[in-house]
Order: C-alpha cells, then structure tokens, then sequence
C-alpha cells in the first residue's frame, strides 16, 4: 500500500480535532492529541511527517512542545493553525523550526492542497540530505583506490587539515586525480553541506576570467543584462576549486591574491563590498617553482595557495595500484553496460603494470571501458584483447631498444623482437595451436609458419638471446 503520509492533530478542543480528522482521513493516516504529552507518546511510537498545532493564545500546548517534537525528529513539519490576528507568541515558533503559520481551514480542498505542498517539500528535503550523504560516501579517502605507501601518506595529511580552512596547492601530472582528492578533501569537513565549486582557469578566456570569479552587476559591460553571482560567491561557505591555476594571466594573479587575502571581493560594475568564507583548493600539472623562478607566476600568490603541499605520484610510480585500479573500473563498468566479465588474465595484468601510462588514472579507466565496451560475451580479459601500444611501451619493449640503440639496423630490430615477442605470447596462450594462434593474430597460417622460420621459434621453445660479445 502507498505510504499516504501521517499527520498529528493537536488540539485541547475535540470538536476541532474531529472535524479537522473527518475533513483528512480519506487523503492522510491521521491521529489526534489533546495535549503535549500525549502528542509526543504518539510521535515517539509512529512514523509522523506532520503535526498541526493549534496556535491560540489560551492554549496550554505551546513553544516547549515544538522543542520536543523537534529533538525526536527534525524532519517533521510541525504546522501552526491559528485564526488570524493571534501572532504575538509566532516568533518563538519560528524560531525552534515550526516552519508555517496558516488559518484555521475551512475549505477542505485549499487545505488538502497545503499539505500535499508540506509533504512533496519534505520528500525533497530526504532525497537532498540522501544526496549529500552518498556524496560524503563516494568522494572520501577510503574511496580512493591505492595501497601505495606515499598515498596513504598524503591522506593521512588530509584527513588532518579537512577540518580546517587551510589553503591546498594539489601537484601532478593530468590524470593523476587531482579532482578527485579536492572532492575528498571537501566532503570530509565541516563543509560538506556547503557547494563544491569548480573552476578551470585553462579553460575560460583570461578577458572573462574577472566576471567568472568575481560577477558583475547589470550593465557592468556591454551584454551584462542582468546581475550575476561569480564562482567565489557560489562557493561562499564551502570550497572553490581552481584547477589548472598556473593557467591565470599575471595581472589577474594580482586580484586573486588581493581577494585571497583580504576574503572580500566586489562584482564588477559595484562598489558594495562581499564578505567570503571560502576554502580554495589550487591544483596544477606544472612545476609551479619553476614558473616563480622565470617570473611567470607571482610568487606571492604562490607563497598564499600553497600552505599545504600535495604531491600525488603518476601511475607508473606505485606499479601495485594498478590492478586494483583495474578491477576495481571492470567493476564500474561491468554494471553500466550490463556486461559479466570476471576479471584480467595473470599475464594481461602483467602487461597493464609494465606501461608507462602516459595519461595515468585517467588513461587506465578509458581503457578498462573501451575493453568492457568492446568485449564479445569475453569471461576473462586477456593479451590478445590489449591493445598494441601496450606493448610498444611496456618494460620488456623499452630492454629491446637498449639492446639495439647501437646496432645498424634499429628499427628492423625493433621490429622483429615485438613481433617475436606477441607471436610467443599468442602461441603459449593457445598452447602452441598454431591455427587458433593464426586467428588470434589475423594472419593466414602459412604466414604464422613462416613468421616462426624467420624469426627461428621452434615448436614450444622459446629462443634464448645471444649473448653480447664482452669489449675486453
């Protein structure tokens, strides 16, 4: 059955209560309570959404009743019904949560109406706080998929200055998840409630970078047709990301320093002055140092966002994170396209943790989704579904080319030991079938059985590597 909503009558007159009962009863579960005490046995002992309190001056039930209901459970409404003119004592209502004020009913259809507007209010007000929990859930340190050393390192710092309104400065390469510590950072303080504002400052046009940050008021410039909040105002109370800082042009660093320090800014086209309240959290893929030293970044500004330091290691520096980053994005993508693949084979993770990764945790995920994306009803990702320029820059690629960087014949070398080496991967995969390997490599088999002459792979052996001539 449809959960109708359930609202409790309090009032000292039961000719109210029962003629306000007979008017709800049809739309809402209703009860009834003569006095306060009464009232809070039922509110203890059921699920109630709503409390209509009579709001008169000789009635006995009054401010410390809405105190009461209101330590049991803040999300109940608790609506005041009183015939006009009795607005003497409201303030203290309001002032402890009882949220509306409206007149003794007496048309049934206004009134069912108001309430349906309480109830549809408070429904939204559940799935915010539902929202703003699963937020803290998803963006929190724990969520963050490592077990590297240095990592863990970096959140224990984190959950420490969380609580504060310390100014972050988050270095690394793109893809490194510079974003993704901010949001932590965010919904594991005592901002959480507030917004999460980001920018990118490589993104927006340095001419707009002013009323981006800062707003306007209307008819500031030509096409300032109405007022419009800056991103620093939309933060006010929580924290303003500024992603890719070093980014900003030299004389805008100026006013983000000045706003930095003096945490007031004024919207273009205004004189009035705005208080903030802003954590900032700056993050850049840049050696920010450096651009202090060749007077590209002001160093004062530098000196301001960099109280903390974080320093977040690209992928190929904590090699143990990337099967779990693996599975953990298999995972994610297995239920959002609905696919059932269990996991990578023993010799693809291998393959997945010698490359470089280039574009780091962002370049593992897309792949991990192209791969799901692409799978054939695939029970195991293995070698053969990698793409190539896996292995074009895995460890063992990067050994050929310091065996061949003084031999005559570079790149033919080159050649010869990736194609040496996939055929070998390929063929120990199948077994040593040299037609199912054929398949897997798309190459006719006569071509595989040349290709073994050639490079001299004998039949379940894997050729050992000359050895190189000693100088002495």
């Amino acid at each position: 059955m449809r959960d109708k909503g359930s609202i409790l009558i309090v009032d000292d007159e039961e000719e109210f209560r029962e003629s306000l009962k007979t008017m709800l009863k049809d739309y809402y579960q209703v009860f009834t309570a003569e006095g306060d005490q009464k009232a809070l046995d039922i509110i203890k002992d059921n699920k109630i959404n709503i409390v209509l309190l009579s709001f008169d001056a000789s009635n006995a039930v009054g401010v410390e009743f809405v105190r009461g209901v209101k330590e049991i459970s803040e999300a109940i409404e608790v609506v005041l019904v009183s015939y006009l003119g009795v607005l003497r004592s409201l303030p203290g209502y309001l002032r402890l949560g009882a949220s509306l004020c409206i007149t003794k009913p007496t048309e049934a259809s206004h009134f069912i109406s108001f309430l349906q507007e309480v109830l549809i209010k408070q429904k939204f007000q559940k799935e915010i706080e539902y929202l703003h929990s699963k937020a803290k859930e998803r963006h929190c340190f724990a969520q963050i998929i490592s077990k590297d050393k240095k990592m863990r390192e970096i959140f224990g710092i984190l959950q420490e200055v969380a609580f504060t309104s310390t100014s972050i400065l988050i270095t690394g390469e793109s893809g490194t998840g510079k974003e993704l510590v901010a949001r932590a950072i965010h919904y594991q303080g005592d901002r959480k409630d507030k917004p999460f504002v980001v920018v990118n400052c490589g993104a927006i046009p340095s001419e707009l970078m002013e009323s981006e940050l800062f707003g306007y008021e209307r008819g500031a410039f030509t096409g300032a047709q109405a007022r419009t909040l800056g991103k620093f105002e939309h933060a006010n109370g929580g924290t303003l990301f500024l992603d890719e800082i070093s980014a900003l042009r030299p004389d805008f660093q100026s006013k983000l320093l000045r706003v930095l320090q003096e945490k007031q800014i004024q919207r273009i086209g205004s004189n009035k002055t705005i208080n903030l309240d802003v954590r900032v959290v700056s993050a850049t893929n840049v050696d920010l140092e450096k651009e202090v030293n060749e007077n590209r970044f002001r160093s004062d500004l530098y000196f301001r966002i960099n109280v903390i330091p974080v320093q977040l290691p690209p992928l190929r520096k904590r090699k143990s994170d990337i099967p779990l980053l693996a599975e953990f994005f298999l995972e994610k993508y297995n239920k959002q396209y609905h696919k059932k693949i269990e996991s990578f084979s023993t010799k693809a993770l291998a393959t997945l943790s010698t490359y470089s990764w280039p574009g780091n945790v962002r370049e593992l995920q897309n792949l991990v989704e192209r791969l799901v994306v692409l799978s054939r009803n695939n029970r195991i990702i293995s070698l053969s579904n990698l793409p190539i320029e896996l292995f074009m820059n895995g460890v063992a690629f990067k050994q050929d080319i310091e065996e061949i960087k003084d031999d005559e014949l570079g790149l033919t070398k080159v050649k010869e030991g990736f194609e040496k080496r996939l055929i070998l991967q390929t063929l120990e995969k199948t077994n040593w079938n040299q037609t199912e390997a054929a398949k897997i490599l798309k190459i006719h088999r006569n071509t595989l059985v040349k290709k073994l002459t050639q490079l001299k792979i004998r039949d379940g052996v894997t050729p050992k590597k000359k050895k190189k001539k000693s100088p002495i």
